[in-house]
């Protein structure tokens, strides 16, 4: 990590924002054993008392919550705390989305399920390094996933527009944005 990257030395401070419980539950313990204080929040209002009070030196944060969206707290903590590294995670992984968290400043995205390993290793990564090709690339039927998941997102989930723009029938959409990603 080079001096303008890296959190306030020696600061492990950090906030898990999920509301997913057992899975926030065990990140939470399995970071606490890796070394890091952790914090834990079930909603985006509780992370961004969370980020009020303490703004902590790392964060992952989930896309999408219950009461909102998960880039609302990466940008309260960027105010906050400009030196922190963020890492977002989201069950409905697509590229507008990992943009957008990375524009806003997460350093990292991962889709879940995300293990404690995946999380360490992106929290803790030289952010100049390069990133290694992967194992497995993407599908053609997750590239097509990915792309309408991105007009999707640019037609700010409107279903009807993002059809006319794909030139797809509505019912044909809303099964496919129904269904997970394919691998």
């Amino acid at each position: 990590m080079n001096d303008n990257d890296a959190p306030i030395e020696g600061d492990t401070s950090l906030l898990l924002v999920d509301d997913d419980k057992p899975f926030l539950q065990r990140l939470a313990r399995a970071m606490e054993q890796r070394g890091f204080a952790v914090e834990t929040a079930d909603s985006i209002a509780a992370g961004l008392a969370s980020v009020d009070e303490r703004p902590p030196a790392y964060a992952v944060i989930d896309m999408r919550l219950g009461d909102g969206n998960g880039l609302d707290v990466v940008a309260r903590l960027r105010e906050k705390r400009p030196d922190s590294r963020v890492i977002m995670l989201t069950g409905y992984g697509n590229i507008a989305t990992a943009v957008t968290a990375v524009k806003l400043g997460a350093v990292d995205y991962l889709a879940k399920p995300a293990d404690a390993d995946e999380v360490y290793a992106a929290l803790t990564s030289n952010p100049d390094a390069k990133a290694p090709p992967p194992e497995n690339p993407m599908s053609a039927d997750r590239v097509r996933w990915e792309h309408i998941q991105r007009v999707y997102e640019l037609c700010e989930r409107n279903v009807s527009e993002t059809a006319r723009r794909l030139n797809m029938h509505r019912r044909t959409l809303q099964r496919i944005l129904a269904k997970r990603a394919p691998r």
